[in-house]
């Protein structure tokens, strides 16, 4: 079913842990709930070639909007489970009340992944739940610390691909998300860390890393997404070089709770 004006207390209350499947393996049910109630806010990913806005990245936030830092601190070895399966379900939640047509970019935690194909059924069950297309959901896996089974993460982007989601490898070019990544994984789309899109503009050497990483994603078939594109300059920088399609402040900031249109403004 699709939403209508639902109260968002009574949503928050629905979206919960306790309605999710009973945990699939020993490994997720050892661990603990994840008690602290937060929510969602969205930030639009746009197409400067299309001059459309195609998909919204879910990003967590407090209750009240406060910053992701204050939920995500929050997150141990122990409730990290309960945590990656609860921001899935509220994510297609609210972009289902929204009646949400475009993609909808989820981040995932590879910690949080013990078996692919038990760990995805709250997130199947959530998007027949609020009659959400599977094919429309794109995974942005994150990593904070290194990662030494890479079979792990290679096992869940190739199983994730199979059942229909899009999958994308976020902050490349910063901490563990680097080229031996690609050498191992076969993500959709890569997404270009800030750093290196910060004054690209104005950095040769920021230009020249960035350009030579777009034309080895395209000759392996991957996708690049510039992430923190600020300035109008980084834009069409990113655009010259063939990077088109972008995220940042520069077209919206993250809404909470909300899918804003991006003005037309900034295609200009």
């Amino acid at each position: 079913m699709r939403f209508g004006n639902v109260n968002q207390e009574d949503l928050h209350k629905n979206i919960t842990a306790k309605e999710q499947e009973p945990l699939p393996c020993a490994a997720c049910r050892q661990g603990t709930t994840f008690e602290k109630n937060f929510s969602m806010a969205f930030q639009p990913l746009v197409d400067l070639s299309s001059r459309e806005t195609y998909g919204y990245e879910a990003l967590v936030r407090g209750m009240n909007g406060e910053p992701a830092a204050t939920v995500i601190n929050e997150v141990t070895a122990e409730n990290i489970y309960q945590f990656d399966q609860t921001c899935r379900v509220k994510a297609i939640a609210l972009a289902a009340q929204h009646n949400l047509t475009k993609k909808l970019s989820i981040n995932f935690l590879p910690g949080a992944i013990h078996r692919p194909d038990a760990c995805i059924k709250t997130t199947l069950a959530a998007a027949k739940k609020y009659d959400f297309p599977i094919s429309r959901l794109n995974f942005e896996m994150v990593e904070t610390d290194h990662v030494p089974e890479i079979h792990r993460l290679e096992e869940t982007i190739d199983y994730y691909r199979k059942i229909g989601f899009n999958t994308a490898l976020d902050d490349f070019g910063s901490g563990y998300a680097n080229l031996d990544w690609l050498a191992y994984l076969n993500p959709d789309s890569i997404k270009i860390d800030i750093s290196l899109i910060r004054n690209i503009d104005k950095v040769t050497k920021r230009r020249l890393i960035v350009s030579h990483l777009q034309r080895l994603a395209s000759t392996l078939n991957v996708e690049v997404v510039a992430e923190g594109v600020e300035t109008k300059a980084e834009r069409d920088v990113l655009a010259e070089m063939g990077v088109t399609k972008q995220q940042g402040f520069y077209f919206a900031k993250p809404q909470f709770e909300e899918f804003i249109a991006v003005p037309e403004e900034v295609f200009k």
